[in-house]
């Protein structure tokens, strides 16, 4: 049986995504893709900006420095090992800018988009 807190978790965090993804698209990025998961990791939305790819995590929590200081170090490691795998496959894009971005979701606050917030 699956815990109903978890469920609840879960179902906020897609529609932070959600939320996230509508942002990016009005600021011109274009979504490759969404929930890419593999046993390295998870990367929650992969966007394309002019020559820019951007692997994005997106946190929301009750306010926006808490999610902020929501992903570890090694969360962002795995993130990027993933990342790597992503791009194996697409190598007409290994040649971009890459970025590893934050977006911040809280109730009360519009999405806040960290650009390069973490470097592997």
């Amino acid at each position: 049986m699956v815990d109903p807190d978890r469920r609840g978790a879960e179902k906020r965090g897609r529609n932070a995504e959600t939320m996230a993804v509508l942002w990016l698209r009005l600021k011109g990025y274009s979504i490759l893709d969404q929930r890419f998961k593999r046993a390295s990791g998870e990367i929650d939305i992969i966007a394309k900006r002019g020559k820019i790819l951007a692997f994005i995590e997106v946190k929301q929590r009750s306010n926006l420095a808490l999610a902020q200081t929501a992903v570890t170090e090694r969360s962002w490691q795995r993130i990027a090992r993933t990342a790597e795998l992503w791009a194996a496959t697409r190598p007409y894009l290994r040649a971009l800018d890459w970025r590893f971005d934050l977006i911040a979701v809280s109730v009360s606050n519009a999405p806040k988009h960290f650009r390069d917030y973490w470097r592997p």
